[in-house]
């Protein structure tokens, strides 16, 4: 009793579904006998150490477990009939074995001394746990999820070939570490908070008004309208003491940005109920993490309205400018005619010769306007044409009081910097600022006290207007210029923002002084091997890699070789092709069709009885909490928040209340918990005999792709993309697809680029389910996503719509295009090794920042990727990208094999996609949710859905192929049925939760496909 009451104790990091894949004794498949019970010579000699047969046995059976999961296990014989039947069978010529027992623990571990031998493996002695607590500690430091430290302890005991100590040790170590971590921040915050700060603290948590101020604080603005950026701006300068408070104390804590962003969302995650009854000093560093995150993230806001705000007018105007031209040309064609009508007055033979001129005027002036006529002359005589700048910049005046009101309160809230001393455009910023806070209109001031030295020569003419012998400016116009110019600049990186998340300075989201002079110990710490290697090594190992394989490409192609690579001429020129084949894999088969329909509430309680996921939804006040969880109310929730139609609509279709929905969605539903709900679904899925036959080349081949999702209601992360939504706005749901389960999702703005995110879902993934290669379509490309990968393990293996057009501008090789002759494959630059090896260190350090979580991953990639400013850093990363690049190039030129992988895993992508628009089908599937969050709930409530129906299906189907193998038949075809399939789960109708679930019988649904006749694939 009470060593249950302590293992209920400690720390929860692992579901049981990952406790059983790590610690679990392995359960092999006929396959994976072959495999790990196969004897190499060394490993036979070693067996003739033991003299019985029984001792022999065991022996390859310890031996077997260890090649599978490096761990030892004490078992009887009679636990694992299967795997003595098959040892005795392929090495005893099946001898019996009567006594079934385990054997003496002298010989057992006799046998696991020379295993550990064999492959060079330690126990996990004292020295090496202190080194693991130390591990830990550091670890914590970086982030302080459990799960992200027990996974670094895991990694430093793969890397140093140690042998994983018990699940209670690493669960001890993992919370000594986060309980350390807590102390030191707690005596840190303890010696440096003076009385008033913690008055100011402890009031974030007061009521007032009827809500509490952290409750205010956490609401963000709907969009980018004059109300809710002003709400914002005040939500800015409430904090804004305590901000400054956090920026002194954060450094001190010494804690990483993710560990920021991390206690930052306990803060929104926890009801202030639950954050009192913490230590009061652990609830003023989440608090002191939560403003100085808030507070930044407010900066990014208004930033964000300011870029979006100066594009919306730059291209309202570019519109009307157009317009006016056209009706411009459209008037002077209308009065064309009547131009001739007067040219003809001066040919008309009843005019007499001496009448006077002004008769004559008055009567072409009746046919057409002075100021007309003026206008056709010109355009006859000069050819002049019309200015669409002049008409934008007229346009843009017009606007003046409404940019005004929009931009300028976000010029006065945000501190805007340049790397540069004397930037011309920040003094331009100031001057505004300043003519501002002194309520003096910028019309008031002298031409030649205004800054002018950021005006663009080419468009002087237009902010100036010439006032008898002197230029004056044009106020208006001056400072519209200067917020389209600090668009750009931002854009660029040329301006940032150090009171912000997304539009810091590129070196602010590195790795700061003190931790880069550790970093050859943290680059052996984390595994990055390549890093560890000399520049100059490397970049030789890549040349003759790189050279090597447009020899033998190329090769291919002259002998015939590649025969899916096809030359087709036109006239003079030629261009090549490579031909592809479809794929084998579908998605709803015809399998489905045989099964009974199933509604999808029997679904997700048909999933939870085996996976139990829902014990993962605890309330928000934890243990503090009087409301006891009910798994029908809040299934229903989950339906309701997945399918789109929202908890109102399922009180109406249900048998389950608003209010009780309500009240189980606010209590039980974050993101938090639905990320952890559905790693234990795609975990469980991950352990089913058929998810190792959804590999793809023998590897897990994962792919991330972008769903556009119309919204109904504007949110801050809505965005115009007239190509999928017309002239409404959208988000777009980014998911890592592996082995068909959608194991990672994020929701981002229509208007940010896929690319970025690649490598940050990857290495967010919190599953056990780890891809080797990575592909995306062409919108997941970019210039570092080769490099970064590759620095980090991955292969990544994109699609290009025209591969012809990439080669022909993108493949480099080390030396000189003309070295390569006549090529039908050949290099059209070569690559800069000086610059790599001269910024090896620098790249060095962006790599190490990334892997440490000094920023979000995105932002790092994003800036990376899309800096106008020149930058040597960023041109050597780019040209190390270029070289793996050009790799792939040639591997994706030569492997129709490879291009067949990279389409199947993009298809599996895309499967989850119409599956998923099938699942979330209210509304038309326009999203209806007022916030952010609430979007995020929708995606994290529809990818459990799905998990949860891929999971079903994976059930059915490996059943299936557990009972073809046993009963001798064949199952390749059942192999190629994809588990994303719903046209036998009913969606749709009324629900009644509180009937009991049908139950399904998986054995019962396996008979009755036994006799199923497979249609030819």
């Amino acid at each position: 009793m009470n060593i249950q009451r302590n293992i209920d104790k400690r720390l929860k990091i692992l579901n049981e579904e990952e406790l059983e894949n790590i610690y679990g004794r392995p359960c092999f498949t006929f396959e994976e006998r072959t495999t790990y019970f196969t004897l190499s010579q060394p490993e036979k000699d070693l067996l003739e150490l033991f003299r019985s047969a029984k001792s022999q046995v065991y022996f390859i059976l310890q031996l077997g477990y260890f090649k599978a999961k490096h761990l030892f296990f004490t078992f009887d014989l009679n636990e694992v009939e299967e795997d003595v039947k098959y040892i005795l069978k392929l090495y005893f010529y099946n001898k019996k074995i009567v006594d079934m027992s385990s054997i003496d623990k002298n010989t057992r571990l006799k046998q696991q001394r020379l295993i550990i031998e064999r492959f060079n493996y330690r126990t996990c002695d004292v020295k090496i746990r202190k080194h693991l607590e130390i591990r830990a500690q550091k670890s914590a430091s970086v982030c302080g999820k459990p799960i992200f430290i027990f996974r670094e302890i895991m990694h430093y005991l793969s890397e140093q070939n140690v042998i994983v100590p018990g699940y209670s040790f690493m669960q001890d170590t993992v919370s000594q570490a986060i309980t350390h971590e807590q102390t030191r921040l707690i005596t840190i915050m303890k010696s440096n908070l003076e009385p008033h700060d913690i008055i100011a603290l402890s009031k974030l948590l007061e009521d007032s008004e009827g809500l509490y101020e952290i409750t205010q604080l956490k609401h963000e603005p709907k969009d980018f309208s004059l109300k809710e950026i002003r709400n914002e701006i005040n939500r800015g300068e409430k904090i804004h003491y305590l901000y400054q408070l956090a920026k002194k104390l954060l450094p001190i804590l010494i804690i990483s940005n993710e560990s920021i962003k991390y206690y930052a969302s306990l803060v929104c995650y926890y009801s202030v109920y639950r954050l009192k009854q913490l230590n009061e000093w652990t609830s003023y560093i989440y608090l002191l993490c939560f403003v100085y995150h808030r507070y930044q993230q407010m900066n990014d806001n208004l930033i964000n309205t300011l870029i979006y705000n100066v594009r919306r007018y730059s291209d309202e105007s570019k519109l009307k400018a157009k317009e006016q031209i056209y009706e411009n040309h459209l008037e002077i064609n209308q009065n064309m005619k009547k131009a001739g009508q007067v040219l003809k007055i001066f040919t008309d033979d009843s005019i007499a010769n001496d009448t006077p001129f002004h008769l004559i005027k008055n009567k072409a002036f009746s046919i057409i306007d002075p100021q007309k006529l003026m206008a056709i002359s010109d355009q006859i005589s000069k050819s002049t044409k019309f200015d669409e700048t002049a008409y934008q910049w007229q346009y843009i005046e017009n606007l003046s009081r409404q940019f005004k009101q929009h931009l300028r309160p976000i010029l006065l809230k945000v501190d805007f910097a340049s790397p540069l001393p004397n930037d011309s455009l920040i003094e331009v910023i100031d001057f505004i600022k300043n003519a501002s806070n002194k309520g003096k209109p910028l019309g008031q001031y002298q031409s030649d006290t205004m800054p002018d030295q950021f005006i663009p020569d080419g468009l002087k003419r237009y902010i100036y207007k010439q006032n008898a012998d002197q230029k004056k400016i044009i106020s208006d116009r001056y400072e519209f210029l200067a917020y389209r110019l600090l668009r750009n600049s931002l854009e660029a990186g040329d301006i940032f923002c150090d009171d912000s998340i997304r539009f810091r300075s590129f070196e602010d989201d590195l790795l700061d002084e003190q931790q880069w002079h550790q970093k050859e110990k943290l680059i052996d710490e984390l595994g990055l091997h390549i890093l560890n290697k000399p520049i100059q090594e490397h970049l030789e190992e890549l040349e003759m890699k790189l050279e090597n394989r447009i020899k033998e490409v190329n090769k291919r192609i002259s002998s015939g070789e590649n025969e899916h690579f096809q030359i087709k001429k036109r006239g003079t020129s030629s261009r090549w092709t490579l031909k592809y084949s479809r794929d084998s894999e579908f998605t709803n088969h015809q399998f489905y069709d045989e099964l009974k329909q199933i509604d999808i509430g029997s679904i997700l309680h048909f999933t939870n009885q085996h996976c139990n996921f829902t014990k993962v939804f605890e309330h928000v006040l934890g243990r503090y909490s009087k409301q006891v969880k009910d798994d029908r109310i809040l299934i229903a929730c989950l339906i309701a928040w997945g399918t789109n139609m929202g908890l109102g609509r399922m009180g109406e279709i249900s048998d389950i209340d608003f209010l009780t929905l309500a009240a189980t969605s606010d209590n039980f539903v974050r993101l938090e918990t639905l990320n952890e709900a559905n790693d234990i679904i795609s975990n469980a899925i991950f352990n089913l005999p058929i998810f190792k036959h959804y590999d793809i080349g023998e590897v897990i081949h994962s792919s991330s792709d972008g769903q556009k999702i119309e919204t109904r209601i504007n949110t801050i992360n809505s965005r115009h993309s007239p190509k999928y939504f017309g002239l409404r706005k959208g988000i777009v749901d980014y998911t890592l697809v592996a082995n068909n389960i959608p194991i990672n999702a994020k929701v981002i703005g229509a208007n940010e680029h896929e690319s970025h995110y690649v490598y940050d879902i990857l290495s967010s993934n919190t599953t056990s389910i780890h891809p080797d290669v990575h592909s995306t379509d062409t919108h997941g490309t970019n210039e570092v996503n080769f490099a970064i990968l590759n620095f980090f393990g991955y292969q990544f293996a994109p699609r290009y719509q025209d591969i012809y057009g990439r080669v022909s501008k993108s493949l480099y090789g080390f030396k000189h295009p003309s070295h390569y002759g006549d090529l039908t494959i050949k290099p059209v630059r070569k690559i800069n090794t000086e610059i790599i090896i001269e910024e090896w260190e620098n790249i060095k350090r962006i790599i190490l920042s990334l892997a440490l979580k000094s920023t979000t991953q995105s932002i790092i990639i994003g800036k990376l990727s899309n800096y106008a400013r020149k930058n040597k850093t960023k041109g050597a990363l780019w040209e190390y990208d270029n070289i793996i690049k050009s790799l792939y190039f040639l591997d994706y030129i030569d492997s129709l094999p490879l291009r067949q992988n990279v389409q199947k895993a993009l298809n599996r992508g895309e499967s989850y996609h119409k599956l998923r628009r099938a699942v979330s089908y209210a509304n038309f599937g326009k999203l209806r949710f007022k916030t952010e969050q609430e979007q995020q709930l929708w995606s994290g409530c529809s990818r459990l859905l799905c998990n949860c129906i891929i999971y079903y299906n994976a059930c059915i189907l490996s059943n299936m192929l557990t009972y073809k193998e046993s009963t001798g038949q064949n199952s390749d075809m059942l192999k190629l049925i994809s588990p994303i399939a719903w046209q036998h789960i009913n969606l749709y109708g009324r629900y009644e939760f509180n009937k009991k679930h049908e139950s399904i019988n998986i054995e019962e649904i396996v008979q009755q496909l036994v006799n199923f006749k497979w249609p030819t694939i």
